[in-house]
């Protein structure tokens, strides 16, 4: 084995930190530990309420869907008639119809919903990066890594949401960005140690570790790496386990259940999502855009122009919620079947909803963005599914029945995580920031 490929092992993408020293930050900011974990769906562009989760066919026709509602086995929840696998899942979902917040562009948005901070100076015209951590952040910065749980605490996939970065906590608390687990050459190169080359397993793990400190000691100034040797310990289990490893191989799965998922880039995320959980990751973040079998698919920015691309946006979302319908369905399934639905919250929003009136043009129909109006689903978390919660009016214009805000989603999230809505950080100019400063837990969803 090179030098090269004994620095990838041993340094993470996180400003340059090594692992070790990534894993002493988090043990000396832990003060919470549990078993639960989030997996969030984040609908990147916002999607519309109105051709997912709160259709109004009632509506004059340049509001209502273009799509056809069809019913649940929970009465009131009506879904897109391009959902036909979660309109099977009624009682083992949630949907909250009446969020809402303030904020028009899509970082800020994004910002609001993942962080519950407003950005001070709000930019509908460029992207902002949020001053604040968001929950993925938070919960990596307060559970404690456990060496008999040697799981990255916060993973996204494919990559990172692009609003959002640790701030004040701290570059060790970033999410671990695992790529594409649909591409045929997938793999994850900070774990690839856990097998060795042969698949058989690391005979001589000291020696190895000996080795890794040989190589990084050129590199290192000073006695940085001294007093770190429980850290590399756990470094190295981390790196090394073969249950880590175990956790991000999809070969460990049934090709039957992984055809279910769906063999493209939301049903494989989902999936490898559900085995991180399951394994002791506490957030795990999916933002896809783009499937890996040639289908055009646009993010969720559905306005008359997608992507540049003139033409009737429903052409995009009739490719593009097929997708998430399988992926999401077989999740829910899943973690049913396999009795994780207390352990485990699924939670599916973007950063806002769509105009409730069409914009008709000669290039095309489109929504605009909306953040006055917008539906969130719930799975699992041992949340009282089988219900729709809030409403909006005739039109999807605005909540009419129970509105609730960003903070309150987060906190119910945060509940589930086992972190205290009282938590609160220092930032940058040495001022206390709480995690949520007015938001509670969403009453109906708690057992």
């Amino acid at each position: 084995m090179n030098r090269r490929e004994f620095m990838q092992i041993g340094a993470l993408t996180l400003g340059g930190l090594c692992l070790p020293e990534v894993l002493a930050a988090r043990e000396l900011s832990g003060t919470s530990r549990a078993d639960t974990a989030v997996i969030l769906l984040y609908l990147n562009g916002g999607a519309s309420q109105l051709e997912t989760y709160d259709l109004k066919p009632d509506a004059p026709s340049d509001y209502r869907s273009v799509f056809q509602p069809i019913s649940t086995d929970v009465p009131g929840m009506d879904l897109c008639e391009l959902f036909p696998l979660q309109a099977r899942l009624g009682k083992k979902i949630a949907l909250v119809r009446s969020l809402h917040h303030t904020m028009t562009s899509h970082s800020d948005g994004g910002i609001q919903v993942l962080t519950g901070k407003t950005p001070p100076r709000p930019d509908p015209t460029s992207n902002s990066l949020s001053e604040h951590p968001d929950f993925g952040h938070v919960a990596s910065r307060l559970r404690r890594i456990r060496p008999e749980c040697p799981m990255p605490p916060y993973v996204a996939m494919p990559q990172k949401l692009y609003m959002t970065h640790p701030a004040y906590l701290g570059v060790q608390h970033g999410a671990f960005e695992v790529g594409d687990p649909s591409a045929k050459n997938f793999s994850v190169p900070r774990l690839k140690l856990a097998t060795g080359s042969n698949g058989q397993g690391l005979n001589d793990r000291r020696g190895l570790l000996s080795q890794l400190d040989q190589l990084r000691s050129g590199l290192d100034q000073g006695d940085s790496l001294q007093g770190m040797d429980h850290f590399r310990e756990v470094a190295f289990q981390m790196l090394t386990n073969p249950e880590t490893a175990r956790a991000f191989d999809l070969g460990q799965e049934p090709e039957t259940l992984r055809d279910r998922y769906g063999r493209h880039t939301w049903g494989q995320s989902c999936l490898l999502a559900r085995r991180l959980a399951e394994a002791g990751t506490s957030v795990i973040s999916l933002s896809i855009n783009t499937p890996k079998d040639g289908q055009e698919f646009t993010n969720w920015d559905d306005h008359i122009l997608n992507a540049g691309r003139p033409g009737h946006f429903a052409k995009y979302m009739r490719v593009r919620l097929p997708y998430l319908d399988q992926a999401l369905s077989a999740l829910i399934e899943d973690i049913y079947q396999k009795s994780l639905d207390q352990r485990i919250m699924v939670v599916v929003m973007g950063e806002f909803g769509r105009t409730p009136r069409l914009s008709t043009g000669p290039r095309g129909v489109g929504r605009n963005h909306w953040p006055q109006a917008a539906s969130v689903l719930f799975s699992g978390g041992g949340l009282r599914t089988g219900q729709v919660v809030g409403a909006t009016n005739s039109k999807a214009e605005y909540p009419i029945q129970q509105p609730y805000s960003p903070e309150d989603v987060l906190a119910t999230i945060y509940r589930h995580l086992g972190i205290s809505l009282h938590q609160s950080f220092t930032d940058l100019s040495g001022r206390p920031v709480p995690i949520v400063s007015e938001g509670q837990p969403i009453k109906e969803l708690i057992s």
